[in-house]
């Protein structure tokens, strides 16, 4: 099972441009990543591991990265980054073979293919949760939601990929494995979700992880044609009802991050600005 490195960068806010630079640097390396993305908005923050790695001193996310290697920044990129956050993951070959063009083909879909809303989340779906910690639609969220997929230009119209990271409790895998089925024979598959890139975490921070030690044991990088097809889901009543029954009693912590391809590939292409202000 190849080995892959999932990072998450704080960019130096000293250096001029530090996005553009920093991926223009990247483009000068010779690092070929699975995954460049732009960390929009944590939807759940890690309770118990990890915490002061991840929140300590407010720090702020800017992008994620997805190596295929366990090769670490060369000098010139580790010099443009203020923190790091890095998990090593096996993750099964025939994710990582052929990746870029299945990627690609969910970035740019033929329009045909993305399933329609029809409405969703309707009334009478799940009611709106006091916060998203459960993976459930908050009046916060929904909210946010709402902004940025009409203020959010590319990003807020097109593809969204979730970073998750899951802890599970003891004997409680198999609990999130049914979770994991059902989201991709229906619950997230019918509102275009797609488990894209999923691992066995070994190293937190070069660190080996400990079997059933309280470290993470996974991560995924969920797929979701725009952020309302992930608000579709999750205020659906079929949804929750898994959710609840399988995934919520199987973790002992969890942590999710949405972030976006398209407006850096759109950088990385020489087109137009984002808009960092969401």
């Amino acid at each position: 099972m190849p080995l892959c490195t999932v990072t998450l960068i704080s960019l130096h806010p000293t250096t001029p441009n530090p996005l553009l630079t920093f991926l223009s640097t990247l483009r000068k390396s010779n690092i070929n990543p699975l995954v460049i993305s732009r960390v929009i908005r944590w939807i759940i923050l890690p309770t118990q591991i990890s915490t002061s790695a991840l929140l300590a001193q407010n720090i702020h996310w800017d992008l994620l990265l997805i190596l295929p290697s366990t090769t670490t920044l060369p000098e010139p990129l580790q010099g443009l980054t203020k923190h790091q956050f890095s998990i090593t993951a096996g993750v099964p070959s025939r994710l990582v073979q052929g990746f870029h063009k299945r990627n690609l083909n969910l970035l740019h879909p033929d329009p045909e293919s993305v399933p329609k809303l029809s409405g969703e989340p309707k009334s009478g779906g799940a009611r709106l949760a006091e916060s998203a910690q459960n993976l459930e639609l908050s009046a916060e969220l929904k909210s946010w939601i709402a902004s940025f997929s009409t203020h959010g230009g590319v990003e807020g119209h097109g593809a969204v990929s979730m970073l998750n990271l899951l802890s599970f409790k003891p004997g409680m895998k198999d609990s999130y494995l049914k979770y994991g089925a059902a989201f991709a024979e229906s619950i997230g598959s019918k509102r275009g979700g797609d488990a894209k890139i999923v691992g066995t975490v070994v190293a937190v921070d070069g660190v080996k992880t400990k079997d059933g030690g309280g470290d993470w044991d996974e991560v995924a990088l969920a797929h979701y044609p725009t952020i309302r097809h992930f608000e579709a889901m999750l205020g659906s009543t079929d949804y929750q009802e898994v959710n609840m029954k399988y995934r919520v009693p199987a973790l002992g912590d969890t942590l999710i991050l949405c972030t976006s391809e398209l407006g850096i590939e759109g950088l990385l292409n020489g087109e137009g600005k984002l808009d960092m202000k969401l």
